[in-house]
């Protein structure tokens, strides 16, 4: 037995079976390497901000 939901409408059910769109997406879940990824390139953007805004001051 699966702890699926049932479709609001048909129109929901039709997007899940021909487009494979899930009924209950799970909400703020990405795959790892693309987490990685985003952490990776906010990471640097905030440390290249703090560089700059500290040789910024020693200048």
């Amino acid at each position: 037995m699966t702890n699926r939901k049932v479709p609001f409408n048909d129109v929901t059910d039709h997007m899940s079976k021909i487009e494979g769109a899930p009924v209950d997406p799970e909400k703020g879940s990405l795959p790892l390497g693309i987490r990685i990824i985003g952490y990776v390139i906010i990471g640097f953007t905030v440390l290249m901000t703090l560089f700059a805004l500290i040789f910024g001051l020693v200048d």
